[in-house]
């Protein structure tokens, strides 16, 4: 009896595969697959048979394997496919109704509903880059540099660390770039309490204002349960909202999350105990940490 590590190395040991199972197929992760697949559609509607016949497998079990895998059913996914595929297009300024269509909605409806769940705004507003809001913000000085705090009337909507001003004004017009953004050179109230919460690890926080997916929500309210001092690594934290197996989609939420500190991304960290990403940069991560640590022993 022989052993071999997969079918292509059996091949080459004189063994053919069985043309029912078609091992050749399942070699690759069946959620990397389906993923591929959905990918190359476009934008196209894929329906959850077609895909699991492409891919040899039931339907049930396509399901569960992919909302597993990367934390969202193939029909979520590929919704935030033309979702994303829409912000292109309204960037780059092209018209609501052919950005609707282009990017693979059927109807102009389905295209509304999804950019409450992946925009935040209609996508009128976000062609607009967030026409009509008005952001307040604010730069402090802290253990970790200099940092931007700004809030609309609802809460914070971005906190940002880094070393040059400019660089900090640019990223908020980017993210921004509709809104009418005006600078305060006193510190808010919220803008201080953040400030308190990098350099003395403060309980305080201010509101939020940020948008997300349902599934990036879910990831954000688990990082908020996480006590300072602690650490849990993405899969830890995929398991605590009963998404077991998708890490890589924890650590994907973790990098768009636009408030630092606010919404603690840095107490998660990898399966080896390694630092990770961190959107700010590790050493901010890791001095966070440190801090967090310190004051915990204390």
């Amino acid at each position: 009896m022989a052993f071999f590590a997969a079918a292509r190395d059996a091949e080459k040991g004189g063994f053919r595969a069985c043309r029912r199972c078609r091992p050749e197929r399942v070699e690759a992760p069946l959620a990397e697959r389906a993923r591929a697949l959905i990918d190359a559609a476009a934008g196209a509607r894929v329906p959850l048979a077609r895909l699991a016949s492409e891919l040899a497998v039931s339907p049930a079990h396509l399901q569960r394997t992919f909302t597993k895998a990367l934390g969202m059913s193939p029909r979520a996914y590929a919704e935030r496919i033309r979702g994303e595929r829409m912000r292109q297009l309204l960037r780059a300024g092209h018209r609501v109704t052919s950005a609707t269509y282009d990017a693979g909605f059927n109807s102009s409806s389905r295209a509304y509903a999804s950019s409450a769940r992946t925009l935040g705004m209609t996508p009128g507003s976000y062609r607009r880059g967030g026409a009509g809001m008005k952001i307040q913000y604010a730069l402090v000085t802290s253990s970790l540099g200099r940092v931007l705090v700004a809030r609309t009337d609802r809460g914070i909507c971005a906190v940002y660390p880094g070393d040059s001003d400019a660089a900090l004004e640019r990223q908020l017009a980017a993210e921004f770039p509709g809104a009418e953004r005006r600078k305060v050179l006193t510190p808010f109230t919220e803008a201080r309490q953040v400030r308190e919460a990098l350099d003395r690890g403060a309980t305080e926080l201010p509101a939020l204002d940020v948008s997300g997916t349902d599934f990036q929500r879910l990831v954000w309210a688990a990082l908020a349960q996480i006590p300072a001092g602690e650490t849990r690594t993405y899969g830890e934290v995929a398991k605590s909202i009963g998404r077991d197996g998708s890490a890589r989609a924890v650590a994907r939420a973790c990098a768009t999350n636009n408030v630092a500190v606010l919404v603690p991304c840095h107490r998660v960290i990898r399966e080896d105990g390694g630092m990770g990403g961190y959107r700010w940069g590790t050493q901010r991560k890791e001095a966070l940490l440190a801090r967090e640590a310190g004051s915990r022993e204390g």
